[in-house]
């Protein structure tokens, strides 16, 4: 008998709840029985693997690649990750797992985000590296359902509180039931939160996760996301992700910090003897973030409202630098003792799927640590004063913009294969595709809220 059913018999379980995570970070599931589980431990099981041939609104798309009426949409053999084992606070005979689509020869499948981060991961363990990070999310809430939302189209919405009024202690004391809750389920999950309080808007917070290995980390905010969304409407209140959901509103940030250690335990970014303590592992692997950020950029910014928060003056990058401690470049290098000598990538936002961001992070800092790149001059001052250079690279500003050339560059398919380069460049096209093709008398936020509001 395999360990975890005694774990789950003793904690009363009774119930199984497991999902994949799509392309879009949204998490795709059902529940199933404990006789099924049992089964499913060692042999696996079949999932319908339609849900990396459709969009976010679970329209096919219209040129598929991996799955799509040419391969029937079969069950794709997907495999349980005990690790990720996880009791739901409001549902105390339910256990919920996370799991992936993997070939019956244990390959991965190549449009599965969680397992290209495992990949990825891999690779950075393979050169000597452990990857630790962690996220912090923004996000609105509002004193709304998913049915008065979509009555009012998404205008004249409720706030869950008015104003703007960041770090409030009024806000979090009259509220504490909430944001005790809030605390407990992310500490009860195994999503631990280090910090949660008001940021700058009506109605926003801002959560930052505790740090953890890279894959457990991507699991904590891909969970967190979720979850978050479901405390709330069980408070009666909505939370979005979006990454701006209003224009006259601040956008919502995903920021990702990262740090590499060596195999001793020792950090890897951090030495005394260089300028600002930066190893050389360190100065390369931001270099290689720094010179590759305008080619993988869709898989940090993957929708079109992400590029509606780069803009130059609110908090978002409008072009790949860096600086030691500030924040208006795309990558702030936090100089500190060796434990906290670290990252903090400022691109990403809210409606990003947390297992891409870690990916193709990641995977560009390797690749200037292989290649030994070399910074350019950081950034003192306001990053949004200076004009395109080799020290200020400027981002696509569009979605369309942005996967033309991600498809095209040669070094995102050394890094992450043809085949999720294909499939990662269709579901993003479609995206574009399906914003070009919109109603007329539409406008573009109505679009984009409908779309991206509740689920992203």
């Amino acid at each position: 008998m395999h360990p975890i059913l005694d774990k789950l018999k003793k904690d009363g379980i009774t119930k199984i709840k497991l999902g994949i995570f799509d392309v879009d970070g949204v998490f795709r599931g059902k529940y199933i029985n404990m006789k099924k589980f049992t089964s499913a431990i060692d042999k696996g099981f079949g999932f319908c693997d339609v849900v990396f041939g459709w969009d976010i609104v679970d329209e096919l798309y219209d040129k598929p690649t991996v799955t799509g009426w040419h391969t029937g949409y079969p069950d794709a053999p997907a495999v349980i990750d005990i690790n990720s084992y996880r009791k739901i606070p409001w549902e105390p005979d339910t256990a919920l797992f996370i799991a992936d689509f993997q070939y019956s020869d244990g390959s991965p499948y190549p449009a599965c985000p969680r397992q290209l981060c495992k990949q990825i991961l891999q690779k950075a363990d393979n050169m000597g590296f452990t990857v630790k990070s962690a996220f912090e999310y923004e996000f609105f809430l509002f004193k709304e359902t998913p049915e008065s939302v979509r009555e009012k189209k998404y205008e004249t919405l409720t706030p869950f509180t008015p104003g703007m009024f960041g770090y409030s202690v009024i806000r979090n004391s009259v509220h504490s039931e909430f944001y005790h809750d809030f605390i407990d389920t992310c500490q009860n999950m195994d999503m631990e939160l280090e910090g949660l309080h008001t940021e700058t808007g009506p109605g926003v917070l801002e959560a930052c996760i505790s740090v953890d290995s890279g894959l457990a980390s991507a699991d904590k905010a891909a969970l967190f996301k979720t979850f978050a969304k479901v405390l709330a409407q069980r408070w009666e209140l909505m939370a979005t992700f979006m990454a701006k959901w209003s224009p006259d509103l601040p956008g919502q940030s995903g920021h990702l910090h990262q740090s590499l250690w060596n195999k001793d335990g020792s950090s890897a970014f951090y030495d005394e003897s260089n300028e600002h303590n930066l190893s050389d592992v360190f100065r390369h692997y931001l270099a290689g973030q720094i010179q590759l950020l305008p080619e993988v950029l869709p898989m940090i910014a993957p929708t079109i409202n992400s590029y509606t928060r780069m803009i130059k003056g609110y908090w978002a990058p409008t072009h790949s630098n860096w600086g030691i401690d500030n924040r208006t470049c795309a990558i702030r290098v936090i100089p500190g003792s060796p434990k906290s000598h670290r990252l903090e990538y400022r691109i990403t936002a809210a409606d990003g799927n947390p297992y891409l961001a870690l990916a193709a992070s990641v995977a560009c800092g390797l690749y200037g640590i292989e290649n030994k790149l070399e910074l350019p001059p950081m950034v003192e001052g306001n990053a949004y004063d200076l004009d395109t250079s080799p020290q200020n690279l400027e981002l696509p500003n569009t979605l369309e913009k942005s996967i033309n050339v991600f498809s095209k560059s040669k070094i995102m398919r050394e890094l992450f294969g043809d085949a999720w380069v294909n499939h990662f460049t269709l579901t993003r096209e479609w995206e574009a595709k399906c914003y070009k093709e919109q109603k007329k008398d539409d406008p573009d936020w109505y679009w984009m809220r409908d779309r991206y509001f509740e689920i992203i």
